[in-house]
């Protein structure tokens, strides 16, 4: 908690994500944190506007990236965590748990042997628990799945990084009936991170501005036990598996889910035909 990380958040409107750059107040060392890569899936176009105001920033301030993190395979967005290292370098990461994930979907989108489940496409695979650091600023992960089998919630210095865990507390929680999520799991994991000491700093992946509100990305551990409205003031397990499990039905698919699946269990890589061009499909009736 002594360790102050210097974060700046950049916002995807379309998606509503937030992805991060995390420096090291004592060096020019840095991470980003689910980057975004811009997509027209309409049209099968995609762009890098997102990405480049990251890379811009980390280049005017002359920083240092060492790590791309992803805090799971999101359903919403595509990562840029590929192109962001092609022009800053740093290595991605993301939980042991994504060769799960590659299992499952590997088969809804009947990917062939090519496709390797082993997690091989990412630099670093973390188990729960494991350290690393940003220069001098200590870090590790907590592993939190329940939205998926693979969510981390990264504890940087005096802040954490909740993914799709947890949303602002007049947002709740994220869902949890995609393939190989569990509500009463994701509860756990929810409690895993309120057990964090009150006054680490929560920065979040989603807000959706309830109520109309402008988005937030910032909230703490105090203010989410207290006042979230899925899980404070001691919500039970069972209440909460009740009210996960009753609002996830009524919820329909993210609108980019196939593209990103497909893209960010590839950590990132959109994947290609026989001849090279970049190609996505479409399982009927998977999921």
């Amino acid at each position: 908690m002594s360790q102050a990380p210097e974060v700046t958040a950049f916002f995807d409107e379309a998606s509503n994500t937030f992805s991060y750059v995390v420096k090291d107040p004592e060096s020019a060392a840095c991470a980003v944190i689910d980057s975004v890569l811009d997509l027209d899936y309409a049209a099968g176009r995609i762009a890098f506007d997102g990405a480049d105001e990251i890379i811009a920033h980390i280049r005017d301030k002359g920083l240092e990236l060492q790590w791309l993190i992803e805090t799971h395979v999101h359903a919403d967005h595509l990562s840029a965590a590929p192109y962001i290292q092609d022009a800053l370098g740093g290595q991605v990461m993301t939980s042991e748990k994504i060769i799960e994930v590659q299992e499952t979907f590997g088969k809804v989108f009947n990917e062939g042997t090519e496709f390797q489940r082993d997690g091989s496409q990412f630099d670093r695979l973390l188990k729960d628990g494991d350290e690393y650091s940003i220069g001098q600023l200590r870090a590790f992960a907590l592993l939190t799945p329940g939205h998926t089998p693979a969510c981390m919630t990264h504890v940087i210095g005096n802040s954490a990084f909740v993914g799709d865990t947890l949303f602002m507390p007049d947002g709740g929680s994220a869902r949890a009936d995609f393939p190989g999520g569990d509500a009463g799991v994701l509860y756990d994991s929810i409690m895993r991170v309120l057990s964090l000491e009150d006054e680490t700093r929560l920065f979040m992946c989603h807000d959706y501005g309830p109520g109309g509100r402008e988005v937030q990305y910032q909230t703490t551990v105090r203010e989410e036990r207290e006042n979230n409205i899925h899980v404070g003031q001691g919500v039970s397990r069972e209440a909460f598996v009740k009210m996960r499990e009753d609002r996830d039905k009524t919820l329909s698919m993210p609108k980019l889910i196939i593209p990103s699946l497909q893209v960010n269990m590839r950590a990132g890589d959109v994947p290609r035909d026989k001849d090279g061009n970049m190609v996505l499909k479409v399982p009927v009736n998977k999921l």
